[in-house]
């Protein structure tokens, strides 16, 4: 059995701890504090870190963690040292029990990867910076063509796909969403639940993607009233690409 389980850092960030009975692997540990109390305090055996970009509040924590666990750390190619499993699209890693492809996907951060398993028809998806419930990352350092062909690699991941993203920013993007799809029910039933949820200090994370077809605007540049809401706005052509770029530099002032 596969147990995922968040461990809060910073501000809004998330560490991803999965856990099976052969051991844990610990996703994006931008501190280390939290994560070895965790794991000493529960008594888990780590096998593995994996990181999916190299921005610090996804890999600070690492040195520290691997000093008190000498664990492998898996990563994209970038000039993060402590990775030394270097991993680039296509590629399988096998640990704990998972099998995980890895898939490039560059936009917000040129080395940026996703880590994603079938999980025996229960498929996790542990996607950095990239996909967020209800929305997706800034573009740091590709091309908005790049971020709009990541998020389409993801989009046509099955829709029962569990999405483990890096930080709790749910409910400010449903706001956003609203604006750019102000008659989609779906997007104000889903701003409604997470409200309720973040009132409570309950995590948003994981979405599913079928949740994310429906209410999440830049998995749905070629949705008509998306398209018509954009264009109009912005003066763009209704083409998917031009929709998302549009969307995206909207969202980054909003």
């Amino acid at each position: 059995m596969v147990k995922i389980e968040s461990i809060e850092a910073f501000t809004d960030n998330y560490i991803w701890l999965v856990t099976t009975n052969e051991g844990s692997i610990v996703i994006d540990p931008g501190e280390s504090s939290n994560v070895i109390n965790y794991l000493d305090n529960n008594q888990l055996d780590l096998k593995a870190i994996f990181i999916t970009h190299h921005h610090f509040d996804h890999t600070g924590g690492i040195d520290e963690i691997t000093s008190y666990y000498p664990v492998n750390v898996f990563g994209p190619i970038n000039n993060v040292e402590t990775i030394n499993k270097r991993l680039k699209d296509g590629d399988r890693v096998s640990i704990i029990g998972i099998d995980f492809e890895i898939i490039e996907i560059p936009g917000h951060t040129l080395d940026h990867i996703a880590y994603f398993s079938e999980n025996n028809g229960n498929p996790i998806l542990f996607c950095g910076d990239t996909l967020f419930a209800a929305g997706c990352g800034r573009v740091f350092e590709g091309t908005f063509e790049q971020m709009y062909e990541s998020i389409i690699k993801l989009k046509n991941l099955p829709i029962n796909t569990k999405i483990y993203c890096g930080h709790e920013y749910t409910l400010s993007n449903l706001e956003f969403a609203k604006e750019a799809e102000p008659f989609n029910q779906d997007t104000l039933s889903r701003y409604n639940n997470v409200l309720k949820l973040r009132e409570k200090g309950t995590p948003s994370i994981p979405s599913l993607l079928s949740t994310e077809l429906k209410t999440n605007p830049f998995l749905r540049c070629d949705n008509k009233e998306v398209q018509e809401n954009i264009s109009t706005k912005f003066k763009t052509i209704k083409e998917s690409k031009e929709i998302f770029k549009a969307l995206r530099l909207w969202k980054d002032n909003f």
